[in-house]
């Protein structure tokens, strides 16, 4: 199937969705020579992968993972990477005080691939065990509404697919995939994306995955989040309803920043980064992790605008109760009462 693929690809013909995802299984099958695999990702990338094609690449990877069975409706909040900022973890960050709203957060990441400081290096340097097994997570999400998912623990598969994406060295479909295979099925995500091209088409994606509710974003200074530093490209998908439009800081009664200002480090630095906002640190840094934080209550209900979740967002770092998430995700996540 998938050579059959590469030939329709070379010649600008888009797939079926039935097709991408069968190409998808063989690929995660760990059969599938590499060479052709190579061949596969570079013609699809060159064509521009369609909202079918990326729908089926996405089930084809959901199939092949390990999954969190809950039966909560849980939250997502996360950036495809790749947008180069080298910016500390906002997201990561944001998801402490989406928890601390009650909303349940399955934060699904993985170690850096082209910053410094991928989700998983600055939750296990805030003390996080990144890789607590099922029953420990499952105990984090009901106790403290909030677990991580690590992707090699639940998508092993990729471990054929890995070595080929580094060795190409540009964007491909799997760039997109990530936040795209959750492995709880979170049915409300905020999702930050590299380029504006895919803001209202993995909108129409998520809402073929079956989520209720989401925020696809790209700030126009490049960030892979709701920007505090430019404009925002935003398209909303509630309940099959689609909206696009653009916010800026200033909408909010927020005072922009400068995209220096949010840059991050390593693990170690980001988590210390993440520790001074959620102690109340009164930065540009601050106003990133707000903004997100805010449009993640917004598209999980918990505020009736992205203004008051927001306000919600700041009164959640200032009265303490996101510093205390963390604090009692780090003891959950280690095996501690």
């Amino acid at each position: 199937m998938i050579n059959e693929a590469i030939i329709k690809l070379i010649n600008k013909e888009n797939l079926t969705e039935d097709m991408a995802k069968k190409v998808m299984d063989e690929i995660m099958s760990g059969e599938t020579d590499p060479v052709l695999i190579s061949s596969y990702l570079t013609a699809l990338t060159m064509k521009g992968e369609t909202v079918e094609e990326i729908t089926a690449s996405a089930k084809g990877m959901r199939a092949a993972g390990t999954h969190l069975l809950t039966d909560k409706e849980t939250f997502e909040i996360v950036g495809t990477g790749g947008d180069g900022s080298n910016s500390f973890n906002i997201s990561t960050t944001a998801s402490f005080i989406i928890a601390a709203a009650g909303v349940p957060v399955t934060k699904h990441g993985n170690r850096a691939a082209s910053s410094k400081s991928g989700a998983a290096d600055c939750l296990e340097a805030l003390g996080v065990n990144i890789l607590a097994d099922e029953k420990v997570s499952k105990k984090c999400l009901d106790e403290a509404d909030i677990c991580f998912l690590h992707a090699q623990k639940y998508h092993s598969a990729m471990k054929y697919v890995a070595p080929i994406r580094k060795k190409l060295g540009f964007r491909t479909v799997f760039n997109i995939l990530g936040p795209l295979t959750n492995p709880a099925n979170a049915s409300m995500q905020l999702m930050g994306v590299f380029s504006e091209k895919f803001v209202e088409s993995l909108a129409h994606v998520l809402y073929n995955l079956g989520v209720k509710r989401a925020m696809v974003v790209y700030g126009e200074d490049g960030m892979d989040e709701i920007s505090a530093s430019a404009p925002t490209k935003v398209c909303e998908v509630m309940d099959g309803e689609f909206k696009s439009y653009e916010i800026t800081p200033e909408q909010f009664s927020l005072t922009r920043c400068t995209k220096e200002e949010l840059t991050g480090g390593t693990g170690e630095e980001n988590a210390e980064i993440s520790k001074a906002v959620l102690n109340g640190e009164k930065s540009g840094r601050r106003t990133a992790v707000v903004i997100n934080a805010g449009a993640a209550l917004y598209v999980a209900g918990k505020a009736e605008s992205i203004k008051s979740g927001i306000r919600l967002a700041e009164e959640l770092i200032d009265n303490g109760a996101a510093m205390r998430k963390l604090e009692q995700f780090v003891k959950l996540s280690n095996g501690e009462a």
